[in-house]
């Protein structure tokens, strides 16, 4: 996809690097495990949308510039470029909630809830996986009981990535025991701060409470806040998860693009790429980062046409986890003794140990582009 002839792109490219350049800031993202770290990341999507950078591509009514696609993805690079904080706390609100909203939320909703997503006021995370019901999970238990005005909201929540930073939860709960399991599900939006739930920190084997544990004890959430309506949850959560692991993550491959090259500048300054065998491998490494931005570019385009998301999205996204673990286990190999030092590179390798496993496991996903990309049989 070429994006340079257009002048217009071009101007809004430089509007993008000048603004990154004054505004990105210069202190890290802390790497303490209080309140801090969503402070940190508020002020700086705070920063964004005062700066008119949040929502490229949401409708100017909620918040966003109403601008293109194309336009979204130039914000991508530059911002990969200039090195600036990712969304931390508040990527599932941006990267799949706001959008699922945007899709299938309605007008109170949207009016309400949107803004608050870009101006940093409200991180969202995301309470799908459960004990026992992970990549299966149309299998999901936890009951949501319809009391009158409101569901009655009981079960646990597991591996949910910042809940205990979060404002909202979109959720899904068991509403009809006796539908069809993927008839009788509904996806809520839960306040995290409503009677009744208890979130439970998950340290990780890199010693940061990325994920947690949410209990629900008779929580009564209103029914204003189903989205689209009762029972047809698992079609939003469908639409959920095609934003997951579609074009709203672009940043993310991007990201991870870059994190190549920095490695790669890492070995030649070493001189580590004197090692033939590594540097063979680091070859390797580099040419699967091209293929995962040709994917990444591929998924705008359909995009861009009205093309719904479909399985193609899994066959990206499980190929950007290949190239996580890849970069990882190259980064420890190109370091040497110097990775048993807490390193950024060191953290890395450990946080990747989740991403076969994380949004469904890799060996599911393959099933899945097996059967519908490939039309392979069951």
């Amino acid at each position: 996809m070429e994006l340079s002839t257009d002048p217009a792109l071009r101007d809004f490219r430089e509007e993008a690097r000048a603004w990154l350049e004054e505004h990105v800031p210069d202190e890290p993202r802390p790497a303490t495990l209080g309140r801090e770290v969503r402070d940190y990341d508020a002020a700086w999507q705070r920063r964004q949308y005062d700066g008119g950078w949040a929502g490229i591509d949401w409708d100017a009514e909620y918040g966003g510039r109403g601008l293109t696609l194309l336009q979204q993805v130039i914000w991508y690079e530059e911002h990969v470029r200039a090195r600036a904080p990712g969304n931390g706390v508040f990527a599932a609100a941006i990267a799949h909630a706001g959008p699922t909203l945007i899709l299938r939320g309605s007008d109170e909703q949207k009016a309400f809830y949107l803004p608050r997503i870009l101006n940093g006021q409200t991180p969202w995370c995301q309470g799908f996986s459960e004990p026992g019901s992970g990549s299966d999970l149309a299998s999901l238990r936890c009951r949501g009981v319809v009391d009158g005005d409101h569901i009655v909201v009981t079960g646990s929540k597991i591996w949910t990535t910042n809940a205990q930073w979060a404002d909202y939860c979109e959720l899904l709960v068991r509403t009809d025991a006796d539908a069809p399991r993927h008839k009788g599900i509904t996806w809520l939006i839960a306040d995290m701060h409503l009677p009744g739930i208890e979130v439970r920190p998950i340290t990780s084997v890199d010693g940061y409470p990325h994920n947690c544990e949410v209990f629900f004890d008779e929580v009564r959430i209103p029914r204003t806040h189903v989205v689209d309506r009762v029972n047809n949850g698992w079609s939003v959560a469908m639409s959920t998860l095609a934003e997951e692991r579609g074009p709203a993550f672009l940043n993310e491959r991007l990201a991870q693009i870059t994190l190549v090259d920095e490695l790669i500048d890492y070995a030649r300054e070493s001189g580590k790429l004197r090692d033939e065998a590594l540097a063979g491998r680091l070859a390797e490494a580099r040419a699967m980062a091209a293929a995962l931005r040709s994917t990444a570019y591929y998924q705008v385009s359909t995009t861009r046409k009205g093309e719904q998301p479909n399985a193609d999205t899994t066959a990206a996204r499980t190929f950007f986890v290949q190239l996580q673990l890849v970069t990882g286990r190259l980064a420890v190999d190109v370091l040497g003794p110097k990775a048993l030092e807490w390193t950024p590179w060191t953290q890395h390798w450990l946080a990747e140990f989740s991403g076969p496993i994380g949004g469904g496991t890799v060996d599911i996903q393959k099933n899945i582009i097996g059967e519908r990309v490939l039309g392979l049989s069951r």
